[in-house]
C-alpha cells in the first residue's frame, strides 16, 4: 500500500490546483482566454503552474516505487518532505514578482536532489 506517498501526492495536488487557479485568475484579470499574449504576469503564472506539472508526477512516481519496493518509512518520508518543500519554494519564489531567485534555486535544487536519490535507491532495491 502507498500510504506515505498518498500523504505527499495530496498535498502536492492542494499546490497545483492553487497554482491552477492563479492562472485562471490572471487569465480573467488579463481577459486572456487562450496563450499568453505576451503578458509577463500571465507567462509567469503559466509557467509555475507547468513547472509543477512536468516535475511532480514523475517524483512522485518514483517516490511511490521506493515505497512499493519496502523502503523505510524515513526513506520514503524524506523523499516526499523534499519533494514537497522544493515545489512550494519554487513555486513561491518564482511567482512572486520581482523573483525571489535564491527560493527559486532551492525549489529545484530539492526537486532534482528528491528526483536522484528516489532513482538511485529504486536501483538499489530492485538489484
Amino acid at each position: 500500500m502507498l500510504t506515505i506517498t498518498a500523504i505527499y501526492a495530496a498535498l502536492i495536488a492542494f499546490l497545483f490546483v492553487t497554482l491552477s487557479v492563479n492562472v485562471i485568475l490572471q487569465r480573467r484579470k488579463s481577459k486572456i482566454s487562450v496563450g499568453d499574449r505576451g503578458e509577463k504576469a500571465m507567462i509567469k503564472a503559466m509557467r509555475t503552474h507547468a513547472n509543477c506539472a512536468e516535475y511532480a508526477p514523475f517524483a512522485l512516481l518514483l517516490i511511490a516505487m521506493v515505497e512499493v519496493q519496502g523502503a523505510g518509512a524515513w526513506l520514503v518520508h524524506l523523499l516526499g518532505l523534499s519533494l514537497l518543500t522544493g515545489r512550494v519554494l519554487h513555486a513561491y519564489g518564482f511567482g512572486k514578482t520581482p523573483q525571489i531567485v535564491i527560493l527559486r534555486q532551492i525549489g529545484m535544487s530539492l526537486t532534482f536532489i528528491s528526483i536522484l536519490i528516489a532513482a538511485v535507491a529504486n536501483l538499489a532495491l530492485a538489484m
